[in-house]
């Protein structure tokens, strides 16, 4: 947990790094990046967060989600951490960023400067089992009706960002 994190402005300006936990605690503002891979028949591919993660354990989000280390360019560090918690290697596509707030379990707040990325594999997952307890490929239409229906579930970036992510991924397809 002595990771650190970029701190950033609104306009993604780097301010500093501090440590990943204090700037849950205290809710600073620091970059971050979301990525959702899909199937060729256009589902998503979600993972349920391991039940021991310090925050929003037990959760289902998109394909993988993190923070880029110091010196780390956003792209690259997506890249990595597709690798390390799903076992997959794929080309992906910045699409957009997005700010949002939100009270975490345990006290936690999360403010991110978040870049989402997608991209497409039918590659199997092989997953980290420190950071995913389990996954699987969803249909859109089912799973945003099952957000909409059971918030709990979910992570706070995915229900913030997935209309938006759903929109995108339509405009690629056709």
């Amino acid at each position: 947990m002595d990771e650190e994190v970029i701190l950033v402005d609104e306009n993604d300006y780097r301010i500093g790094l501090m440590p990943k936990l204090e700037a849950h605690q205290k809710g600073v503002l620091h970059r971050a990046f979301s990525v959702f891979i899909f199937n060729d028949r256009g589902e998503l591919l979600l993972q349920q967060r391991a039940a021991d993660k310090y925050h929003s354990g037990g959760l289902w989000t998109n394909t993988c989600c993190s923070h880029p280390r110091n010196n780390e360019d956003i792209h690259s560090a997506a890249l990595r951490r597709l690798r390390e918690e799903m076992g997959l290697s794929c080309e992906i596509r910045f699409i957009f960023s997005f700010i949002y707030h939100a009270d975490l379990d345990q006290g936690l707040i999360e403010h991110e400067f978040d870049h989402v990325f997608i991209g497409v594999t039918n590659q199997i997952p092989v997953i980290n089992q420190s950071e995913v307890q389990q996954w699987k490929y969803q249909n859109l239409q089912s799973l945003t009706s099952d957000v909409e229906l059971h918030p709990m579930y979910y992570t706070a970036w995915m229900k913030k960002c997935l209309g938006r992510v759903v929109t995108e991924f339509e405009k690629i397809k056709k």
